[in-house]
């Protein structure tokens, strides 16, 4: 493997998919050959100075991502300067993209300027953004066409390179993210973790992820009244923080359902994953908003690797990361009525619960574990 930079506004200890994806595949194939230019964050220090890949911290936030702002023009002027300085400090001989807007389109400046190839991520929701905006489609369209290789998080997110983006299909690739299942197993149920988290005596629908409107938590707190018609003692827990929280709130009071909406925030790793173990279903509600996508769904494949029966919108990616029908379910998430039925099926049904869960460990382990898909990634590395 060359002498890598991995270039990631988004990386731990900051909250996200994406970060997670290039943790857990690039601390296993690092080797000493991967540099990390990453975000800045007040609490980056603690992971940085026990982590095995060598990074750099850089100011790689802005409002604008254009060029037609004074502070676009400054913002890549001074990330391009930043980035340039870190390659020749380490030697770097090829550059991984962790989006292909501002990161990708840095890639390619970078491969003007100094002739180094770079390869781009791509995630969905991304190149659906930036469809809306002709400036941006203009420097999206130069951070994917410059790219050598282009790893799309799902076939879904691959069909829009290839079908709307017109990528070449030579050098466009699917790489789902996935999960350690060594660390995300299941566990007996337990009364005391379950008080101890406030689910004591209740029937749990968890939902993990960032409170944006595409994540539909609002249609299932609007389910919420007839799923407790059929299973009284339901309630949602929903882990998570973002710009819809407040409205989400206003939701629950408006409706009354105080009783059987729980918030959650600030939970560590360890608890994180006794919320997918002690929850009867997950449930992702993802819907399409505007050219807003759920591009896979990792939080799907963390809950089935903990034997939970999974649901999920029919848009974006979130098919690709189950079985449907075997491991969990595909509905349409745009009214709430569409909800109620399979989560009541599954709250009510033990031996259903039971069954999803156990081929939705077994899917994971076999198609969507990271050392699995770590050296799948290796190896397409290795020939580039």
């Amino acid at each position: 493997m060359k002498k890598t930079l991995l270039l990631s506004e988004i990386f731990p200890p900051v909250k996200g998919g994406s970060g997670r994806w290039f943790w857990e595949v690039y601390t296993r194939i690092a080797k000493g050959n991967v540099v990390v230019a990453a975000g800045q964050d007040d609490k980056s220090g603690d992971i940085d100075t026990t982590s095995p890949l060598k990074t750099y911290r850089l100011p790689l936030s802005s409002w604008s991502w254009g060029l037609k702002s004074l502070t676009g023009l400054k913002y890549y002027f001074s990330a391009l300067r930043a980035v340039l300085r870190l390659i020749k400090q380490n030697d770097i001989e090829i550059i991984h993209c962790g989006r292909c807007l501002p990161e990708g389109f840095i890639g390619f400046l970078i491969s003007k300027i100094k002739g180094i190839p770079y390869i781009c991520y791509v995630h969905g929701e991304d190149v659906e953004t930036a469809a809306t905006s002709r400036e941006l489609s203009w420097i999206v369209n130069k951070a994917l066409g410059g790219a050598t290789r282009l790893i799309a998080n799902s076939q879904n997110t691959a069909d829009i390179l290839l079908n709307r983006w017109h990528t070449d299909p030579a050098k466009t690739m699917v790489f789902n993210p996935g999960v350690d299942a060594s660390l995300f197993i299941p566990a007996p149920p337990s009364q005391d973790v379950k008080s101890q988290l406030g689910w004591e005596n209740q029937k749990v629908i968890l939902t993990v992820g960032r409170l944006q409107e595409r994540k539909g938590h609002d249609k299932l707190i609007e389910a919420l009244p007839h799923i407790i018609e059929r299973v009284p003692n339901a309630l949602y827990a929903i882990i998570g923080d973002g710009e819809r929280k407040a409205a989400l709130h206003t939701l629950v009071q408006k409706l009354n359902l105080e009783a059987h909406v729980l918030f959650m925030s600030e939970l560590d790793d360890e608890q994180m994953i006794q919320c997918y173990q002690q929850c009867d279903v997950f449930v992702l509600p993802n819907r399409t908003v505007g050219s807003d996508i759920e591009g896979f769904g990792m939080v799907l494949v963390e809950a089935q690797a903990c034997e939970r029966p999974v649901i999920a919108g029919n848009s974006g990616g979130t098919a690709e990361t189950m079985l449907v029908g075997e491991t969990g379910f595909i509905v349409d998430c745009t009214q709430p009525q569409a909800l109620v039925g399979k989560i009541c099926d599954l709250l009510e049904n033990d031996t259903l619960r039971e069954s999803m869960g156990k081929a939705g460990r077994k899917h994971v382990q076999q198609t969507l574990d990271w050392p699995v898909l770590s050296q799948a990634l290796k190896d397409e590395f290795d020939i580039l």
